[in-house]
Protein backbone atom coordinates (compact mmCIF):
# COMPACT_ATOMS: atom_id res chain seq x y z
CA UNK A 1 0.00 0.00 0.00
CA UNK A 2 1.20 3.52 -0.86
CA UNK A 3 -0.18 5.50 2.06
CA UNK A 4 1.99 8.47 1.23
CA UNK A 5 0.93 8.73 -2.41
CA UNK A 6 -0.09 12.24 -3.42
CA UNK A 7 -2.09 12.39 -6.63
CA UNK A 8 -2.32 15.55 -8.71
CA UNK A 9 -5.97 15.92 -7.64
CA UNK A 10 -5.04 15.84 -3.97
CA UNK A 11 -2.08 18.15 -4.59
CA UNK A 12 -4.16 20.82 -6.35
CA UNK A 13 -6.89 20.73 -3.72
CA UNK A 14 -4.29 21.04 -0.95
CA UNK A 15 -2.67 23.94 -2.83
CA UNK A 16 -6.07 25.58 -3.12
CA UNK A 17 -6.71 25.21 0.62
CA UNK A 18 -3.64 27.38 1.20
CA UNK A 19 -5.38 30.23 -0.62
CA UNK A 20 -8.37 31.57 1.29
CA UNK A 21 -11.25 32.40 -1.02
CA UNK A 22 -10.20 29.81 -3.61
CA UNK A 23 -13.24 28.60 -5.53
CA UNK A 24 -12.18 25.18 -6.75
CA UNK A 25 -12.07 26.43 -10.35
CA UNK A 26 -8.28 26.16 -10.46
CA UNK A 27 -8.24 22.50 -9.39
CA UNK A 28 -11.01 21.77 -11.90
CA UNK A 29 -8.94 23.40 -14.64
CA UNK A 30 -5.79 21.46 -13.72
CA UNK A 31 -7.86 18.27 -13.73
CA UNK A 32 -9.14 18.85 -17.27
CA UNK A 33 -5.59 19.80 -18.32
CA UNK A 34 -4.27 16.54 -16.82
CA UNK A 35 -6.92 14.61 -18.76
CA UNK A 36 -5.78 16.30 -22.00
CA UNK A 37 -2.20 15.29 -21.23
CA UNK A 38 -3.20 11.66 -20.62
CA UNK A 39 -5.06 11.56 -23.96
CA UNK A 40 -2.13 13.13 -25.84
CA UNK A 41 0.26 10.71 -24.11
CA UNK A 42 -1.82 7.80 -25.44
CA UNK A 43 -1.87 9.33 -28.94
CA UNK A 44 1.91 9.86 -28.92
CA UNK A 45 2.56 6.32 -27.70
CA UNK A 46 0.20 4.85 -30.29
CA UNK A 47 1.24 7.27 -33.03
CA UNK A 48 3.97 5.12 -34.50
CA UNK A 49 1.59 2.17 -34.68
CA UNK A 50 -1.38 3.92 -36.28
CA UNK A 51 0.54 6.15 -38.67
CA UNK A 52 -0.42 9.59 -37.34
CA UNK A 53 3.18 10.75 -37.49
CA UNK A 54 3.13 12.06 -41.06
CA UNK A 55 2.39 15.61 -42.14
CA UNK A 56 -1.06 17.14 -41.78
CA UNK A 57 -1.69 17.06 -45.50
CA UNK A 58 0.46 15.29 -48.02
CA UNK A 59 -0.13 17.92 -50.72
CA UNK A 60 1.56 21.04 -49.33
CA UNK A 61 1.47 20.23 -45.62
CA UNK A 62 -0.12 22.98 -43.53
CA UNK A 63 2.41 25.32 -41.94
CA UNK A 64 1.82 26.88 -38.52
CA UNK A 65 2.49 30.47 -37.43
CA UNK A 66 6.09 29.57 -36.56
CA UNK A 67 6.61 28.29 -40.12
CA UNK A 68 6.96 24.68 -38.98
CA UNK A 69 5.32 21.93 -40.98
CA UNK A 70 2.52 20.68 -38.77
CA UNK A 71 2.53 17.00 -38.04
CA UNK A 72 -0.81 15.24 -37.85
CA UNK A 73 -0.10 14.54 -34.18
CA UNK A 74 0.23 18.31 -33.55
CA UNK A 75 -3.23 18.82 -34.97
CA UNK A 76 -4.67 15.95 -32.94
CA UNK A 77 -3.02 17.25 -29.76
CA UNK A 78 -4.28 20.77 -30.40
CA UNK A 79 -7.84 19.47 -30.83
CA UNK A 80 -7.55 17.47 -27.60
CA UNK A 81 -6.39 20.56 -25.65
CA UNK A 82 -9.27 22.64 -27.00
CA UNK A 83 -11.98 20.01 -26.59
CA UNK A 84 -10.99 18.85 -23.10
CA UNK A 85 -10.64 22.35 -21.65
CA UNK A 86 -13.34 24.43 -23.36
CA UNK A 87 -16.33 22.98 -21.52
CA UNK A 88 -15.00 23.15 -17.93
CA UNK A 89 -16.37 26.65 -17.33
CA UNK A 90 -13.03 27.84 -15.92
CA UNK A 91 -11.67 29.58 -19.03
CA UNK A 92 -12.55 32.74 -20.93
CA UNK A 93 -10.20 31.89 -23.80
CA UNK A 94 -7.26 29.82 -25.04
CA UNK A 95 -4.26 30.54 -27.22
CA UNK A 96 -2.19 27.88 -28.98
CA UNK A 97 1.06 27.91 -30.91
CA UNK A 98 -0.83 26.06 -33.64
CA UNK A 99 -3.44 28.81 -34.11
CA UNK A 100 -3.02 32.38 -35.31
CA UNK A 101 -5.75 33.98 -33.15
CA UNK A 102 -7.41 33.51 -29.78
CA UNK A 103 -9.64 30.46 -29.46
CA UNK A 104 -13.05 31.57 -28.26
CA UNK A 105 -14.95 29.37 -25.83
CA UNK A 106 -18.05 27.99 -27.63
CA UNK A 107 -21.28 29.88 -26.95
CA UNK A 108 -22.93 27.02 -25.06
CA UNK A 109 -20.04 26.80 -22.55
CA UNK A 110 -19.65 28.92 -19.43
CA UNK A 111 -16.77 31.41 -19.35
CA UNK A 112 -14.49 31.51 -16.32
CA UNK A 113 -11.70 33.54 -14.79
CA UNK A 114 -8.64 31.92 -16.34
CA UNK A 115 -6.81 31.91 -19.67
CA UNK A 116 -4.90 28.88 -20.98
CA UNK A 117 -1.91 29.25 -23.30
CA UNK A 118 -0.18 26.20 -24.74
CA UNK A 119 2.00 24.52 -27.31
CA UNK A 120 0.15 21.20 -27.67
CA UNK A 121 3.09 19.16 -28.95
CA UNK A 122 6.46 20.88 -28.81
CA UNK A 123 9.25 19.10 -30.64
CA UNK A 124 6.89 17.14 -32.87
CA UNK A 125 9.46 17.32 -35.67
CA UNK A 126 11.53 15.02 -33.40
CA UNK A 127 8.93 12.26 -33.33
CA UNK A 128 10.28 10.39 -36.32
CA UNK A 129 13.69 10.11 -34.63
CA UNK A 130 12.16 8.97 -31.33
CA UNK A 131 13.12 12.11 -29.39
CA UNK A 132 11.07 13.40 -26.49
CA UNK A 133 8.06 15.55 -27.26
CA UNK A 134 5.94 17.48 -24.80
CA UNK A 135 3.12 19.90 -24.07
CA UNK A 136 3.95 23.35 -22.64
CA UNK A 137 1.26 25.35 -20.85
CA UNK A 138 0.62 28.49 -18.86
CA UNK A 139 -2.45 29.61 -16.90
CA UNK A 140 -3.19 33.32 -16.49
CA UNK A 141 -5.98 35.21 -14.76
CA UNK A 142 -8.49 36.61 -17.25
CA UNK A 143 -8.60 40.43 -17.00
CA UNK A 144 -12.31 40.24 -17.94
CA UNK A 145 -13.61 37.05 -16.31
CA UNK A 146 -16.84 35.72 -17.74
CA UNK A 147 -16.47 37.44 -21.12
CA UNK A 148 -14.71 36.38 -24.32
CA UNK A 149 -10.96 36.91 -24.13
CA UNK A 150 -9.15 39.16 -26.60
CA UNK A 151 -5.52 38.89 -27.71
CA UNK A 152 -4.67 41.83 -25.42
CA UNK A 153 -5.90 39.80 -22.40
CA UNK A 154 -3.10 37.27 -23.00
CA UNK A 155 -0.29 39.86 -23.10
CA UNK A 156 0.71 39.60 -19.46
CA UNK A 157 4.16 39.46 -17.86
CA UNK A 158 5.49 36.03 -16.89
CA UNK A 159 5.25 37.02 -13.22
CA UNK A 160 1.45 37.19 -13.62
CA UNK A 161 1.18 33.45 -14.34
CA UNK A 162 -1.00 31.48 -11.92
CA UNK A 163 0.60 28.22 -13.00
CA UNK A 164 3.08 27.10 -15.64
CA UNK A 165 4.46 23.75 -16.59
CA UNK A 166 5.07 21.09 -19.17
CA UNK A 167 4.39 17.44 -19.84
CA UNK A 168 7.00 15.10 -21.33
CA UNK A 169 5.90 12.07 -23.32
CA UNK A 170 8.80 9.66 -22.98
CA UNK A 171 8.95 6.05 -21.71
CA UNK A 172 7.05 7.53 -18.74
CA UNK A 173 4.74 10.54 -18.96
CA UNK A 174 5.94 13.31 -16.64
CA UNK A 175 4.11 16.47 -15.61
CA UNK A 176 6.21 19.27 -14.14
CA UNK A 177 4.47 22.37 -12.79
CA UNK A 178 4.74 25.37 -10.53
CA UNK A 179 2.03 27.43 -8.93
CA UNK A 180 4.61 29.99 -7.87
CA UNK A 181 5.88 28.09 -4.85
CA UNK A 182 8.59 25.71 -6.05
CA UNK A 183 8.50 23.19 -8.89
CA UNK A 184 6.93 19.75 -8.48
CA UNK A 185 7.14 16.72 -10.76
CA UNK A 186 4.45 14.08 -11.26
CA UNK A 187 4.59 10.77 -13.11
CA UNK A 188 1.59 9.14 -14.76
CA UNK A 189 0.84 5.91 -12.90
CA UNK A 190 -0.82 3.93 -15.68
CA UNK A 191 -2.18 1.35 -13.25
CA UNK A 192 -4.45 3.90 -11.59
CA UNK A 193 -4.58 6.42 -14.45
CA UNK A 194 -3.46 9.27 -12.20
CA UNK A 195 -0.49 11.58 -11.94
CA UNK A 196 1.42 10.92 -8.73
CA UNK A 197 3.88 13.33 -7.07
CA UNK A 198 7.27 11.68 -7.62
CA UNK A 199 9.67 14.64 -7.64
CA UNK A 200 8.62 17.23 -5.08
CA UNK A 201 10.57 20.48 -4.84
CA UNK A 202 12.61 19.95 -8.01
CA UNK A 203 15.77 22.00 -8.37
Amino acid sequence: MHHGRTTLTRYTIEQEHKHPGASGEFSALLNSLATSIKIISNQVNKGALIGTLGNASAEGASVNVQGEVQKRLDVISNDVMLQENEWSGDLSGMASEEMAGVYSIPDHCRRGKYLLVFDPLDGSSNIDVNMTVGTIFSILRAPNPGSNASIADFLQPGTAQVCAGFALYGPATMLVLTTGDGVDGFTLDRDIGAFVLTNPRMR
